[in-house]
């Protein structure tokens, strides 16, 4: 019940932040779905090897590298949907920022 719950309220936010935060467009709800499930999988799969490969980089910027490999990963989720478009990699960071944030308060109000 909880996975559902978090499954959708992060749909809702990748929505609202698809039609509200500049230089990020969605087409739809459902493509705010696709988008959550694209985000699921290139996170459990691309990630840990962009950490691995990056974690040089990381050290010498202290984490802030980090920031990039998740702008980097929300960049390949619009490249892959057709219905999620971005205007660059500033609305990249900042919609992985912004949906990184609303996430774990998500997480720490359902838990």
């Amino acid at each position: 019940m909880g996975f559902l719950l978090k499954f959708l309220l992060t749909a809702v936010i990748t929505y609202l932040l698809g039609k509200y935060l500049p230089g990020a467009h969605l087409a739809g709800f459902t493509d705010a779905i696709l988008l959550v499930i694209v985000l699921a999988v290139l996170n459990a799969v691309l990630k840990p090897i962009l950490k691995i490969i990056g974690f040089p980089i990381t050290i010498l910027t202290l984490g802030l590298f980090l920031l990039v490999i998740n702008a980097a990963i929300v960049g390949l989720a619009a490249y892959i949907l057709p219905g999620f478009k971005l205007d660059g990699f500033v609305a990249a960071l900042l919609f992985s920022i912004v949906l990184s944030i609303v996430t774990a308060i998500i997480d720490l109000v359902i838990d």
